[in-house]
């Protein structure tokens, strides 16, 4: 009879106590899981969270009390969960950035943001650890275990892409509520923080809807002739040239620009045409007509028309003190947690609602939606964070063929089930992550497409590269982009055909940070679609359907549709990957994230101190040369 510990055998129960794990967020999950793992008889335990403790976590994050605001996560965390277990040896890490994780026996990554789930996983898949992914979205939750070589990692399968909005609905007609707050999170990053062509605010006069005129409509334009006058100016330097002046710049963008807009007669044929706001005669309105509708919570209260100018007013004065006191040249970075910035984005986006007759929403509601902000369940958490302790003790067993992927339900399934196991896959064999000698196609013009935007916008951006090296495959091994500060720097502006490539070239990009390689396969097209700048194929993320996801799971991010504008605070900012499963059966989890891989070819780290560009490129065709540990970056 096999001897127990408990419920445990007792060989299990001595890896328990003798393994170590790294668990990666230390948030909603990672507090139920760190609790989890002690009680269960893990002893061994590392904890990274680069977070503090805010006080809109403690309503879940059960490990932090009132009294922990503004401390480290990790660190509060670990001394909470030694009071359940105080022979546990639990190592916090806060401001570490870098972290051997060969050691380890696996890791459990419950991060939130897609770009941080990826290089986790290609940090385990180099070091071969297993991984054990989680997320939760309000009352739906998921675990999955990933293994290198036997089952898919997190990248094997697409995930949906963040929805984005066109231009022209952002700045000319806004329809719905999250094209107001999309808005105000641009004109926060055009007025304080770094500058965007991409997120213009100002009326698009190329809107192909429009076709008129532009100099005649100029000429009918009623706009002010004083301070707030339109100007075809950058947003930041015209309010740079107003003194950050707060009626002037709600005159200019409630007014002004709106008046403008009235021009374009085409866009208001078949739609209610915008009102322009005027700070002077809404500070005329009886104070009766100002007053807060709703109950509770403040936040959850929805002002007047006055009540978002004056927040407007107080926020952009708070703003433009902040970016004197960083001095010249500075910026700010818009993050849903800070007052000031929330209070700019509030007001902006209800007062943009007003105009465009839409019903004004709550600092709550706002906050939600800009802030890509998913309900957290507490319950939810708790489910998960068991789910994913029993799948530890199969993966410590080494019983991965026992392992599952598992989805917790908002409603029960037709057999009435709310959990819902799935076999895990087998690696997708064209994953441009795991594959043996993983490569991608990119479809773009040559002649159009600077080195600076591969880099930035298809290696780093698109393929999730943090550091790459890349060199052009035309027998000479000229070195394209380097991560040696300085080294390339002269390339950046120069277009791809400037280094004679041309349709049908080859690219070997390198990220030593993740320990991988990637062969890039470029096509010259020069009939892509307006606004598109380049078109991964093949076996790209988004080229496959996104799954299917049933009403009940529509709602859970506060109506995903509003909520996935792109995020001034984060590029990578997405919601938890969930995906609702309809039976209780074992099905595949092909649209699930799970993380394997079978590549031979991985290189080892060396010292960082010795490491230099030409070492580094000499290395690309080296096999590993010694045992030096993997490390994990995380930012």
């Amino acid at each position: 009879m096999a001897q127990l510990v408990g419920p445990l055998r007792k060989e299990l129960a001595d890896s328990l106590s003798s393994c170590r794990v790294l668990v990666v967020g230390a948030g909603g999950i990672g507090c139920e899981l760190l609790k989890n793992l002690v009680l269960t008889g893990f002893k061994n335990i590392e904890v990274i969270d680069l977070d503090t403790i805010d006080v809109s976590n403690l309503n879940r994050q059960f490990l932090f009390q009132k009294k922990h605001v503004g401390k480290s996560k990790a660190q509060v965390a670990k001394e909470s969960v030694l009071r359940f277990c105080p022979s546990a040896n639990i190592t916090a890490y806060h401001d570490i950035k870098e972290r051997y994780i060969t050691k380890m026996s696996f890791l459990f990554d419950i991060l939130s943001l897609a770009a941080a789930r990826n290089h986790v996983n290609r940090m385990c898949l180099a070091a071969d650890i297993p991984l054990i992914e989680s997320g939760t979205a309000g009352y739906l939750g998921q675990v999955t275990v990933i293994k290198k070589g036997q089952t898919e990692c997190y990248e094997c399968q697409p995930k949906p892409t963040q929805k984005t909005f066109p231009g022209c609905t952002i700045r000319n007609t806004p329809s719905e509520p999250i094209h107001c707050i999309v808005w105000a999170k641009y004109l926060f990053n055009q007025l304080f923080g770094e500058e965007d062509a991409d997120q213009e605010v100002s009326p698009d006069t190329a809107d192909p809807e429009v076709a008129w005129n532009p100099a005649d409509a100029a000429a009918r334009a009623t706009a002010s002739n004083k301070d707030g006058d339109i100007k075809r100016v950058s947003t930041k330097e015209w309010a740079r040239s107003t003194g950050y002046d707060p009626v002037k710049l709600f005159n200019k963008l409630f007014k002004d620009d709106i008046m403008y807009l009235l021009t374009m007669d085409k866009l208001w044929k078949k739609r209610k045409a915008p009102l322009p706001l005027d700070w002077t005669e809404i500070h005329q309105l009886e104070s009766s007509q100002e007053e807060a509708f709703g109950s509770g919570l403040k936040d959850q209260q929805v002002l007047g028309v006055q009540g978002y100018a004056q927040l407007f007013h107080r926020s952009v004065k708070t703003l433009r003190s902040q970016l004197i006191e960083k001095g010249e040249g500075a910026e700010l970075v818009w993050d849903k947690d800070d007052p000031p910035a929330m209070d700019f984005v509030t007001a902006a986006a209800n007062l943009r609602m007003n105009v465009f007759s839409m019903n004004m929403k709550s600092r709550f509601d706002v906050k939600s939606m800009a802030g890509n902000i998913i309900p957290a369940i507490a319950t939810t958490n708790a489910v998960i964070a068991g789910l994913i302790v029993l799948e530890a003790l199969k993966t410590l067993n080494s019983d991965f063929d026992q392992c599952r992927t598992i989805f917790l339900n908002k409603q029960p399934n037709p057999r009435k089930k709310l959990l819902v196991p799935c076999a895990l896959d087998p690696p997708n064999p064209n994953c441009f992550v795991c594959a043996s000698k993983p490569e991608v196609t990119v479809k773009l013009n040559v002649h159009k497409t600077i080195v600076q935007a591969l880099q930035d916008k298809i290696l780093k951006e698109k393929l999730g590269m943090v550091a790459p090296d890349v060199q052009i495959e035309d027998g000479k091994g000229t070195i394209l982009i380097s991560s040696e500060e300085g080294e390339t720097e002269a390339n950046n502006n120069k277009f791809l055909s400037d280094f004679g490539i041309r349709n049908g070239s080859r690219l070997q990009a390198d990220d030593f940070l993740q320990d991988y390689t990637l062969l890039v396969n470029l096509i010259h097209s020069e009939e892509l679609e307006k606004d598109v700048e380049f078109e991964v194929v093949g076996d790209a993320p988004d080229k496959a359907p996104a799954p299917n996801v049933p009403e009940e799971g529509k709602n859970i991010a506060n109506g995903n549709k509003d909520s996935a504008q792109p995020s001034t605070s984060s590029k990578a900012a997405e919601d938890d990957d969930v995906l609702i499963v309809d039976s209780d059966e074992e099905p595949s989890s092909s649209t699930m994230e799970t993380s394997p891989e079978s590549s031979n070819r991985k290189r080892k780290h060396h010292d960082a101190d010795t490491d230099d560009a030409a070492s580094k490129r000499k290395r690309l065709d080296q096999q590993p040369a010694d045992d030096d540990e993997d490390i994990i970056a995380l930012d």
